[in-house]
């Protein structure tokens, strides 16, 4: 009778080990990639130098960031009287502040000319003072009409003859150079790019 107690031998069988074989060709969906651990490859791992964290950054304190914004306020402002904004754009503004911008024009004077007046005017000055006043107000207003009759003209003109395709309005044109002519030259945007006297 065979023991029941009896110990088992203590030689283990051992499993075969099965090799994993890559999955044939055939049998792998249309547009399969293999993966580069499949392929053997390992991807290449960054370096790390010269990068910065995204804690590194150090926060503004509320006086750089106001330092901050004057700054950029600052730089919009400079570029906007350099190249001026979309109403600026165009070889016929172009034309129009360069013909400006090359004579004295009448519309200079008339601000100044402006505030004289309405000193001159009021009722607490002598009836002469108004009186000179009043015929100050006329000349430069018949000043400013005549000056952006010529420059008008002499618009239409040039623009005629070098740019006889545009499709620019000339009213548009002829209101932004009187515009222009009726502000101090230091003060036109964008800033003057020719000299007085100049042939253009």
């Amino acid at each position: 009778m065979p023991s029941l107690f009896r110990r088992k031998s203590t030689a283990v069988v051992e499993e075969p080990v099965v090799e994993e074989t890559p999955e044939p060709a055939h049998a792998r969906p249309k547009g399969y990639t293999p993966s580069k651990k499949e392929l053997g490859k390992e991807t290449p791992k960054r370096p790390s130098v010269g990068r910065r964290g995204a804690g590194d950054t150090k926060p503004l304190t509320k006086e750089e960031a106001r330092a901050k914004r004057r700054q950029l306020r600052a730089e919009a402002a400079e570029e906007f009287r350099r190249e001026g904004g979309p109403r600026d754009r165009g070889p016929e503004r172009r034309l129009a502040r360069d013909v400006v911008d090359s004579r004295r024009t009448v519309g200079t004077w008339f601000f100044g000319g402006a505030l004289i007046v309405l000193i001159g005017s009021s009722a607490a000055m002598p009836p002469i003072v108004r009186l000179v006043s009043n015929l100050l107000w006329a000349t430069l207003a018949i000043g400013v009409v005549i000056d952006s009759v010529l420059i008008s003209r002499k618009i239409k003109k040039l623009v005629q003859q070098r740019f006889p395709d545009s499709t620019q309005r000339l009213g548009g044109v002829y209101l932004y150079a009187i515009m222009r002519a009726i502000t101090f030259r230091r003060m036109r945007t964008p800033v003057p790019q020719v000299q007085l006297g100049a042939k253009i």
